[in-house]
C-alpha cells in the first residue's frame, strides 16, 4: 500500500539518531519535489511540533509517482535486495555503474581475518623492507628505527578505522564517500588527487618486482650491453624490460577485480610469513644469533635525532595513508563494523614486526658478507642457488602483487571510474593506472633513501593529509554518521551534496589552504628554491599533521559558518547497521 510508506515525521532540525521506523522529513520530500520546491521555504508547523500526516492513495500518487521507495529507508530484516533497492533510487547514470553502487549483503564477506590477510599482505613487501633501513641507514639506532615506525602506524589506526566506518556502513567506496563533502562534481579532486599517488607507487613496485626478474636472469645477459645505463632513460634497457615484464603480468590478478585480490591476499598472508620467518631464521644462523643489531648504537646525536623523528614520523604515516584515505573501498566489503575494526587492528603490530626482520636481517649482512646489503633483492642475489633464487624471487613477486594490486590499483581504477562511470570499468581503470605509474619513472625515486622517504612520501602526505582531515570532519561532525544514499547518486540542484554547481566550496577552500602552507619546503627539498624560512621547513617535516588538522579544522568552522549541518538529511543505509 502507497500509504504505508508516505508517513512523514516534522522536525525543524536534524534528527540526531537513526528512527526506529522507516519515515522521511516533509523538507527533503518537498524541497526534492518541483510540486512543492515552493512551500520549502515557509515552516509548516511551529518548532518542536512533531505531527503525523498520513495521505490517502490518490492524493499521494499524483504527487510523488514512484517515490516510495526513494523516500523509505531500507528494513532491517536484510530480505530483499540492496541492488533491487538501489535501482529503485534512479540513481543518475552519470554518478553509478556496478563498481559504484553500494555493495550488496552477499558482496559483504570479509571476515575480520580477511581483512588481517589484506593488511599482512600489504605489509610483506619490499618497500616495508626498505623504510625500517632507510631509518638505520640515515644514523637511528634498531629500536629507534622499529619504535618510529610502530608509533606512526599506532597514530594511523585511528584514521584507519574512522574512514573505513561509513564503507562499512553504507557499503560505500571512496569516490562516492567524497562526494558527501566535497560535492557531487567536487569529488573528482580528492580521488583524482588520490589516484595521482597510487599510480606513482604502481610503478615502484612494478619496479620492485622487475628487478626480482632481472635477477633471475643468466650473469652473461646481465654483463652485455643491454645493461648498460641509457642517460635519456636513467636506467637500463633490460632492467626497464624486466620492469614490463612484471607489469603486464599482474594484470592478469587485476583482470579478475575485488574477488581476485580478496583471494590472492587471502592464500598468500600465510605463505609470506613463512617465508619471511625462512629469512630470518637464516640471517640467525649466519650471523650466529643477534648480537650484532642489538649492539648497533645510533649516529645522531639528541638534536639530530629529534630533528629527523618528526620527519621520519611523517613519513612512517605518508607510507600508508593512501590506504587509510580510500579505506572504504575495502571496507564496504566486511561483514560488520566489528570485522573491519579488529581486521585492521594488527597494522602496527604486522608493521613493527616486519621491521624488526627487515632490520635484523639488513644489519647479519655485515656479519655474513662483509658488507651491509640494504636492498633484499641484493641479498637474495648474494644467497645463491638456483633454486634458492627461485624460491626468492616467487617470495619477491607474491609479495610485491599483494601490495601492489590492493594499494595501489583499487583506488586509481575506482577513481577514473567515478570520473566517468559510462567510460570506465575497473578494469579499464586498472589499465591507465599501469600506464601512469610507467610515467612516474620508479627507478628514479628510489635512488636513495632521502629521496625515497623525505621527498616521495613526505611531499605525497601534503596531499592526503588535508582530504582526510576534511572527510572526516564531515562525516562525524558535520552529519554525524548519517548520509543520504540517495542524494550521493543525484545531480539534482536540491540534493544534499549538490551544494553550489556540485561543488562543496568550503571543502576546496580548506583543502587549497592545507596544501599551500607546505609548497614552499617542498620546493626547497626539491631544490627548486636554494632557500626557505625555518616556519616552511618545520611544516613541510609535519606535513601530513600540519595538513589533516588544518585543512579538517578550517572545514568544520566554515561549514557551521554556512549552516551546511541544519539540512535535514533521511537515515537511509541500504544495508542493516553493522554489529
Amino acid at each position: 500500500m502507497v500509504f504505508k510508506c508516505i508517513s512523514f515525521h516534522l522536525h525543524p532540525h536534524p534528527h540526531p539518531h537513526p528512527h526506529p521506523h522507516p519515515h522521511l522529513s516533509l523538507y527533503s520530500a518537498i524541497s526534492q519535489n518541483p510540486k512543492f520546491s515552493s512551500l520549502a521555504l515557509t515552516p509548516l508547523f511551529s518548532t518542536g511540533t512533531t505531527t503525523k500526516i498520513k495521505a490517502t492513495r490518490n492524493q499521494i500518487y499524483h504527487s510523488f509517482p514512484k517515490r516510495c521507495a526513494i523516500l523509505t529507508p531500507m528494513a532491517s530484516s536484510g530480505q530483499s535486495s540492496v541492488g533491487t533497492k538501489f535501482d529503485e533510487l534512479e540513481p543518475d547514470p552519470t554518478l553509478t555503474n556496478d563498481d559504484l553502487k553500494p555493495t550488496t549483503p552477499s558482496q559483504r564477506n570479509f571476515h575480520w581475518w580477511e581483512m588481517a590477510c589484506l593488511w599482512i599482505g600489504l605489509v610483506v613487501g619490499v618497500p616495508s623492507y626498505y623504510l625500517a633501513g632507510s631509518l638505520v641507514d640515515i644514523g637511528m639506532a634498531w629500536w629507534q628505527g622499529i619504535a618510529t615506525v610502530v608509533a606512526a602506524n599506532l597514530i594511523l589506526l585511528a584514521p584507519l578505522v574512522l574512514t573505513g566506518h561509513p564503507g562499512a556502513k553504507y557499503g560505500i567506496s571512496f569516490p562516492v564517500l567524497a562526494r558527501s563533502a566535497f560535492g557531487i562534481r567536487g569529488a573528482h579532486v580528492p580521488t583524482l588527487l588520490r589516484a595521482l599517488v597510487g599510480c606513482g607507487w604502481y610503478g615502484i613496485e612494478s619496479w620492485i618486482g622487475g628487478e626480482g626478474i632481472f635477477l633471475l636472469l643468466p650473469k652473461s645477459i646481465k654483463e652485455s650491453s643491454l645493461s648498460q645505463l641509457l642517460p635519456w632513460l636513467g636506467t637500463s634497457a633490460l632492467e626497464f624490460a624486466c620492469f614490463i615484464v612484471f607489469w603486464v603480468a599482474q594484470l592478469s590478478i587485476v583482470w579478475k577485480g575485488m574477488d581476485g585480490i580478496k583471494e590472492l591476499e587471502k592464500y598468500s598472508a600465510p605463505i609470506l610469513i613463512i617465508l619471511t620467518s625462512i629469512l630470518l631464521i637464516w640471517a640467525y644462523v649466519k650471523a650466529d644469533g643477534l648480537g650484532h643489531m642489538l649492539s648497533l648504537s645510533s649516529r645522531l646525536s639528541s638534536s639530530e635525532f629529534w630533528s629527523l623523528f618528526f620527519p621520519s614520523l611523517t613519513a612512517n604515516i605518508s607510507f600508508w595513508a593512501p590506504v587509510a584515505l580510500n579505506i572504504p573501498d575495502f571496507t564496504r566489503y566486511a561483514k560488520s563494523q566489528k570485522d573491519q575494526i579488529i581486521g585492521q587492528a594488527g597494522l602496527p603490530i604486522f608493521m613493527g614486526a616486519f621491521t624488526f626482520v627487515g632490520l635484523a636481517v639488513t644489519s647479519s649482512t655485515e656479519v655474513i658478507f662483509g658488507h651491509v646489503i640494504s636492498s633484499p633483492i641484493q641479498l637474495l642475489g648474494q644467497i645463491g642457488g638456483f633454486a634458492t633464487k627461485i624460491l626468492a624471487i616467487l617470495g619477491i613477486s607474491l609479495a610485491t602483487l599483494t601490495t601492489n594490486i590492493a594499494a595501489n590499483v583499487v583506488a586509481p581504477a575506482n577513481a577514473l571510474v567515478n570520473l566517468s562511470p559510462s567510460k570506465f570499468t575497473f578494469r579499464r581503470g586498472a589499465l591507465l593506472t599501469a600506464l601512469l605509474g610507467i610515467a612516474f619513472q620508479p627507478w628514479r625515486l628510489l635512488k636513495s633513501s632521502e629521496s625515497f622517504v623525505y621527498t616521495w612520501l613526505v611531499g605525497y602526505s601534503a596531499l592526503l593529509g588535508p582530504i582526510g582531515g576534511i572527510v572526516l570532519a564531515d562525516y562525524y561532525l558535520i552529519h554525524r554518521m548519517n548520509l543520504s544514499i540517495k542524494d550521493l547518486y543525484s545531480l539534482s540542484p536540491y540534493g544534499a551534496y549538490y551544494y553550489t554547481g556540485g561543488f562543496n566550496l568550503a571543502a576546496l577552500a580548506a583543502l587549497a589552504i592545507g596544501i599551500l602552507p607546505v609548497i614552499p619546503g617542498f620546493l626547497q627539498k626539491v631544490g627548486i628554491l636554494p632557500t626557505v624560512s625555518d616556519a616552511f621547513v618545520v611544516i613541510y617535516n609535519n606535513a601530513w599533521f600540519f595538513s589533516f588538522f588544518s585543512a579538517g579544522l578550517l572545514y568544520w568552522i566554515l561549514s557551521s559558518m554556512r549552516g551546511k549541518h541544519t539540512k535535514p538529511l533521511p537515515y537511509d543505509p541500504l544495508l542493516p547497521p553493522a554489529a
